[in-house]
């Protein structure tokens, strides 16, 4: 089978990089940066825990949810969730993270690579306040590197394309699919519960 083993066959495979894309790499947030995380109502978080076992979260909330302390550093509030907490037990055994921001409508995304610690200090949290409530964690980012990606991925993917939108009826709820996954509830229980959830545990 061919596959690739190491990173002189990677570069031969994929070809030089062009000169935009070897540059535009930044050690700091600027102010294109800074703005379009403003803009942004939504990103992802990749970690990964001590034995390398990746895990991708979502996090979304009104735009300008993540909160630029300076150019090198990034609070994210932690909204109420399941709480798994997968990130933060990842970030625990190894602080690297890295952010995709996205702005809907804008095609380009923002990413963010750097180290991540988990703060629970209530001055720092009570600027992220939303609908009343205070979050009791978040995260610290240092921001290692920061640059913009190509919007190829999202004008593929239609992304943003309203005529591209999947009818919700024709892929099942999610109380149903995590009820017939772990046989816990029946369908009309589980359904309940995460209609119950999504109105009042957002915040």
């Amino acid at each position: 089978m061919d596959e690739i083993r190491d990173a002189a066959d990677l570069r031969d495979h994929m070809g030089p990089v062009s000169r935009l894309a070897e540059g535009k790499v930044l050690a700091r947030l600027d102010a294109h940066a800074r703005a379009f995380i403003a803009l942004s109502p939504f990103l992802v978080a990749a970690t990964a825990d001590a034995e390398g076992r990746a895990d991708a979260s979502p996090r979304g909330d009104a735009p300008g949810f993540v909160q630029v302390l300076d150019e090198a550093t990034l609070l994210i509030p932690d909204r109420r969730g399941n709480n798994r907490a997968d990130s933060f037990g990842n970030l625990l055994a190894a602080p690297g993270i890295g952010l995709i921001f996205l702005v809907p409508g804008i095609t380009e995304t923002l990413r963010v690579n750097g180290t991540a610690r988990i703060s629970t200090d209530p001055a720092l949290l009570a600027p992220l306040v939303a609908q009343g409530k205070v979050p009791t964690t978040g995260l610290l980012v240092t921001v290692r590197e920061a640059f913009f990606h190509c919007g190829k991925a999202v004008m593929r993917s239609r992304l943003w394309d309203p005529a591209a939108q999947v009818p919700r009826d024709t892929f099942p709820s999610l109380g149903r699919v995590l009820a017939e996954q772990t046989g816990a509830l029946a369908v009309a229980e589980a359904e309940q519960l995460m209609d119950e959830s999504y109105r009042t545990r957002l915040y």
